[in-house]
């Protein structure tokens, strides 16, 4: 796998582990930087007064803190557990999950290829986080569009063991996008109109396109798709479809978007 820096950058968010507690701060290994050993402050432990540290941070807790300072000359880490919101600490928490989970997976693939997990990650870690942002996110790729992924990688020798491993391990993440078309038709053959309107809307595609009755004249439409992106460009050709044929049969019909 390529090398993480040796040293976080101030601003950044870091997962750590508590091995030490003092009266005035905690000392934390730092898990993504082979255990680099970090601080954080009583004043950084959390907002307001703390009157009792360990009423906030406990030996072995695993947390997520962001950097204030570093000092590479004194090997000096400064860190804030106070500094940053729930949301940051979710989303940390579940990349550093998802990094874990990629090396386990660059492993199944080195195995593949007959070769170690490092000769691996050297030979595509660096060109799959350049391309893909991380060695994950280029597994959630290979795993929801092959073809794509096959593209950009036309000539790389592992393509065929990654896609694999990939599609053997990897749920493809999904958008959920709804919506409500309301679709009538007061001639004698209107309800008739209806459903083929609502036909149309599922033919579009029917794997992502579901249609499903609220109360006429409205109907739920729901998408599922890879990316929202294509998942909102599924829901306007689905709508369109149902307001052409409503309204090529005489009938009339409105889309909200939920």
């Amino acid at each position: 796998m390529p090398l993480r820096a040796e040293y976080p950058e101030e601003g950044d968010l870091v997962i750590g582990t508590v091995t030490s507690i003092r009266n005035f701060g905690a000392f934390v290994t730092l898990d993504e930087y082979g255990g680099r050993e970090a601080f954080i402050h009583l004043s950084e432990v959390a907002t307001g007064w703390v009157k009792y540290i360990r009423d906030h941070i406990r030996e072995g807790q695993k947390i997520v803190a962001r950097v204030l300072r570093v000092d590479p000359a004194k090997s000096q880490i400064d860190l804030s557990l106070k500094r940053i919101n729930d949301h940051q600490r979710r989303e940390k928490t579940q990349q550093w999950k998802n990094e874990g989970r990629a090396l386990r997976l660059v492993e199944q693939v080195a195995q593949a290829l007959k070769i170690t997990g490092d000769a691996a990650g050297d030979l595509f870690g660096a060109t799959l986080v350049e391309r893909y942002g991380s060695i994950f996110a280029a597994f959630e790729v290979a795993s929801a569009d092959a073809k794509r992924f096959q593209q950009e990688n036309e000539k790389a020798p592992w393509v065929t063991a990654f896609l694999k491993v990939a599609r053997e391990n990897i749920v493809p993440p999904q958008v959920t996008i709804l919506g409500t078309l309301e679709v009538s038709d007061p001639t004698p053959d209107g309800v008739d109109h209806v459903r083929a309107a609502l036909h149309a809307a599922e033919e579009v595609d029917p794997s992502a396109v579901e249609v499903h009755y609220v109360g006429a004249p409205r109907y739920r439409l729901r998408v599922v798709a890879s990316q929202y992106k294509q998942a909102e460009e599924t829901l306007k050709r689905a709508t369109d479809a149902a307001l052409r044929s409503i309204k090529a049969a005489g009938g009339q019909g409105t889309f909200t978007r939920a």
